[in-house]
């Protein structure tokens, strides 16, 4: 039932753009470390081309996503049909982090309209496209989008976040140094 595909075919890009939903994947080399998914919302995920994917990485609790792409790249994206046929897709690639200053923000941040919270751009190459039934997912009707998140990030402005990422988002929770860390002290690096 599963197929393999080596980019992203028409009818990959029509289904990943119906989705309400995708959740990402990581972990570090460590044996020992966390794997992290974490589940992504409002329309923050682009097709740049069909093999390169970016999306919109809004302030949050943890940064495991970065941390581990700074180390590894590894990073796997998830897609699921809650509504009309069945179908789940992943996609394989490596990936990096653009923060605010760095050279390439300009070349993906037109791609998006940046929401209250924005914290950085991941953007991934990808290798490979899997595709397989999503029989046993169960059906689930999309009724909007959470705006807490949003209000939080509005409510905390620019120096709050600033402060909330020298806060939260400096290290992983295994103890790596996030890029946001690097900018912040770059010559404070452990593992």
């Amino acid at each position: 039932m599963g197929k393999s595909f080596p980019a992203m075919l028409p009818e990959h890009m029509d289904f990943i753009r119906a989705q309400h939903l995708f959740f990402v994947g990581t972990a570090p080399l460590d044996a020992n470390g966390h794997v992290n998914i974490s589940p992504k919302g409002y329309d923050v995920f682009r097709i740049i081309s069909p093999s390169q994917v970016a999306y919109l990485d809004l302030t949050g609790s943890g940064n495991e996503t970065s941390a581990h792409l700074d180390e590894n790249e590894r990073i796997t994206f998830l897609f699921m049909a809650f509504e009309g046929a069945p179908m789940i897709m992943r996609l394989y690639g490596k990936g990096r982090t653009l923060l605010p200053d760095t050279p390439e923000w300009d070349d993906y941040a037109h791609h998006f309209t940046l929401l209250p919270g924005t914290r950085q751009i991941i953007v991934a190459d990808i290798h490979e496209v899997k595709t397989s039934c999503g029989y046993a997912v169960p059906f689930f009707s999309y009724t909007g989008e959470r705006e807490t998140l949003q209000k939080w990030a509005v409510a905390k402005g620019e120096d709050g976040l600033s402060h909330y990422h020298k806060e939260k988002n400096v290290y992983s929770m295994d103890g790596r140094l996030t890029p946001i860390g690097q900018k912040i002290n770059p010559s404070e690096h452990r593992s």
